[in-house]
């Protein structure tokens, strides 16, 4: 039977938090690198992006199972569960957006990707820096309003890939394709944003 620990595990949870914040900075590079090679090296890049997913997914279990066991918390306990369930869905769907890649079977990959998957490690790098301050809830108003503009930047380059796809004459399976890739890769920015805005909360919240 799990033990309840009546005191606070501040250290465990802030080291497991910044953990899960290397790690996505560390996805949306195997995703980076992905897009920049395509097709050189992208089955050993792709497993290498579910294998970073997995370790997610071990960090949030590991997380949850120590706000399960711990009594007292460095800050609200809904938080800190909301602030894991962010952090997950942000290697969730860099996974996701490199699987797409992978099985649509696409021949060469299009500059404004690129340039998506760049703002993606940007924005995960930028959470990272803002995690980093959570313990003892440091002032991180920059990372989060310069991750903020990059979130802006992604939105721009999705409308513009999705736009110059229905603009120039493209094979309408192609169109499909990329209109599916381009959407996901923007799912993986919003996920970023929504992090931001979980972090965000928590820091005011306890200023």
């Amino acid at each position: 039977m799990a033990r309840l620990s009546l005191v606070p595990q501040k250290r465990e949870f802030f080291d497991l938090y910044n953990r899960a914040a290397a790690n996505n900075v560390a996805v949306a590079e195997r995703l980076v690198q992905l897009l920049d090679r395509y097709p050189e090296g992208a089955g050993d890049l792709v497993r290498e992006v579910k294998e970073l997913e997995h370790e997610g997914d071990r960090l949030t279990h590991e997380l949850v199972d120590l706000l399960n066991r711990t009594f007292v918390t460095p800050f609200d306990r809904d938080d800190m569960y909301r602030l894991a369930g962010a952090l997950d869905d942000i290697c969730d769907h860099v996974d996701e957006a490199a699987g797409r890649v992978a099985s649509y079977g696409v021949s060469e990959i299009r500059e404004q990707a690129r340039g998506q998957a760049q703002v993606i490690r940007r924005a995960a790098a930028k959470l990272a820096e803002a995690v980093g301050g959570l313990e003892g809830f440091k002032e991180s108003r920059r990372e989060l309003i310069e991750l903020r503009e990059l979130e802006d930047e992604g939105d721009r380059l999705e409308h513009d890939a999705v736009s110059s796809l229905f603009a120039g004459g493209t094979d309408p399976l192609t169109v499909i394709r990329w209109k599916d890739i381009h959407e996901g890769l923007e799912e993986a920015v919003d996920a970023c944003e929504n992090a931001a805005d979980v972090l965000e909360a928590i820091l005011v919240k306890n200023r």
